[in-house]
């Protein structure tokens, strides 16, 4: 009985293994204009935010990035890619959804400025059409996270 109530979830977990495996994202992406699963902030293309941020922050940018670190292991979520070059991040780590666990892949650019910090920062689901706001709700809570203390 246990299996056959297990089942629809192990269907599902084979399928994601299947049709949305890890890979990782070097460069900086961008939304679909007509994207419903997918959120971004920054670089000139903010998309499908709830909230107006600035992308400036008072801290440098290995203050930042510290931030990032910190919620990217408090939360146990897999980091897939990152670079850093004279206080420049780019960090690519996967966040998933609870109970199906579908994989949503995020990534952050966190480059150094004169005064402090200026972040770019990408969440899209990998599978499906939409994303019933999960991504844009991502954003805000890591950019919540990034920005404490600003």
């Amino acid at each position: 009985m246990a299996l056959l109530v297990a089942s629809p979830w192990l269907v599902v977990q084979l399928g994601i293994a299947v049709l949305a495996p890890d890979e990782e994202i070097t460069e900086m992406p961008k939304c679909d204009s007509t994207s419903g699963n997918c959120a971004h902030l920054g670089g000139g293309d903010d998309y499908r935010l709830l909230e107006t941020y600035p992308t400036f922050l008072n801290q440098s940018s290995s203050v930042v990035y510290n931030y990032l670190i910190d919620y990217i292991n408090s939360n146990d979520w897999d980091l897939l890619y990152e670079d850093s070059s004279q206080g420049n991040y780019y960090i690519h780590f996967v966040e998933k959804t609870k109970f199906w666990l579908f994989p949503d892949d995020v990534i952050v650019s966190i480059q150094a400025s004169d005064d402090g910090s200026l972040i770019e920062i990408h969440s899209e689901s990998r599978l499906g059409w939409g994303d019933l706001g999960v991504n844009p709700d991502r954003i805000d809570k890591i950019y919540l996270e990034l920005s404490r203390n600003n």
